[in-house]
């Protein structure tokens, strides 16, 4: 078996400060004592801009998700009823695991795990490999992204190695049906590539190529194969969608104008996948590229509302800036923070962008504890 980049051990001591955290910040009250509590711990500083009533509302819409959580492990869009389980599913164990919870530790390990569980037998043979989380419609390609991302991070914190080996094979196919399916721009464009909603659609659009993207940096993290080439392809076909304002549009085939939400999830994937601007690091041609991609996003993104896909573009251009550091992600965070605070519901919920409230929840939960740094496909 691979070596693992991301051990367990870390992530132990991680869901060990999540608990603490809560267990600091809650008194004792008697029948509602949140499982952190019971767990015990001692008081610890939290991470700098997070205060009280963050931690409230993460614990508040964290119980929201385990109390809709089907007892097969799946989420839906809508708790038990709605859509698109392999995505809902994998987003909100990803939320959870946002906040210290691993397959084997943390307040909520039972419901990451039953999450872990459900998506390794969500998978579908398709040409001699996988497609994870796989009824998801005709949009399948979402859930086999999101299921490989969630996936990839409970292997790097699996201690059992049967469940491993499980987690692995899975993992593994599931990255060889994504550079299977990516689509091909030609030789003009240094081969170029993006994904679509079905594996083996040969065509592309913007928010299913990030999608596939981060999920293979999260494989290769933890130490999966995956084909180089198809990263670096899948690099150059967001490169080739930059338009002249700096933005990223939809497809390559349709172009038009730059999209605010896939801009912002294009940052969070050149990132990943070790191409910086010189305020993150990096030099030459390509920092000028992501420079002028990150000026286009400071221009365009909204915290106050009146954009569209506002859970979607903030989910990804607050890994960006989280990921970039210093005085942007600075004045960005109590912002958001205080947004999303604002319109929580009161079971605890968010009802993002019109999907539903589970993806509303998992993308909000996300966003709050990005300053903990617990996973590793978010961190500096």
């Amino acid at each position: 078996m691979p070596r693992r980049t991301s051990p367990k051990s870390r992530f132990v001591i991680a869901a060990a400060a999540a608990a603490m955290l809560v267990v600091a910040l809650h008194a004792p009250s008697g029948p509602e004592r949140t499982r952190a509590q019971d767990m015990g711990g001692v008081d610890g500083p939290l991470p700098e801009m997070m205060d009280r009533r963050t931690v409230d509302a993460i614990e508040r819409g964290m119980q929201y998700l385990s109390r809709v959580q089907d007892r097969s492990g799946q989420w839906m869009s809508h708790g038990r009823y709605g859509s698109y389980p392999g995505s809902m599913t994998a987003l909100a164990g990803l939320a959870m695991m946002a906040g210290g919870s691993t397959p084997e530790e943390g307040p909520y390990s039972k419901e990451v795990e039953r999450a872990m569980n459900y998506l390794l037998k969500s998978t579908q043979e398709h040409d001699d490999a996988l497609l994870i989380g796989s009824s998801g419609g005709g949009r399948s390609m979402y859930g086999h992204g999101f299921s490989m991302l969630f996936l990839a991070q409970c292997y790097g914190m699996q201690s059992d190695e049967e469940k491993g080996e499980q987690l692995r094979d899975v993992l593994t196919q599931g990255a060889e049906l994504t550079s299977r399916s990516q689509s091909d721009l030609g030789a003009e464009h240094g081969h170029a590539g993006g994904w679509y909603y079905t594996p083996g659609s040969n065509t592309d659009e913007g928010s299913v190529t990030v999608t596939q993207l981060q999920a293979l940096r999260a494989c290769r993290n933890a130490g999966i194969k995956v084909n180089k080439e198809t990263i670096a392809r899948a690099v150059r076909y967001l490169k080739h969608c930059q338009q002249a304002d700096g933005g990223i549009c939809y497809s390559a085939s349709s172009r038009g104008s730059s999209r605010p939400a896939i801009s912002a999830a294009a940052i969070a994937c050149f990132y990943a996948a070790g191409v910086y601007d010189r305020e993150a690091g990096g030099s030459g041609d390509e920092a000028k590229m992501v420079e002028r991609l990150v000026d286009y996003c400071q221009s365009h993104m909204q915290v106050d509302g009146g954009m569209g896909h506002y859970f979607y573009a903030h989910y990804y251009y607050a890994q960006a800036l989280y990921q970039r550091g210093g005085e942007d992600w600075e004045a960005y965070y109590p912002k958001i923070r205080d947004r999303l605070l604002a319109s929580q519901a009161p079971d605890g919920s968010w009802n993002g962008d019109g999907t539903g409230t589970v993806y509303g929840t998992a993308l909000a939960l996300t966003i709050l504890q990005l300053p903990y740094g617990y996973l590793p496909i978010y961190e500096r």
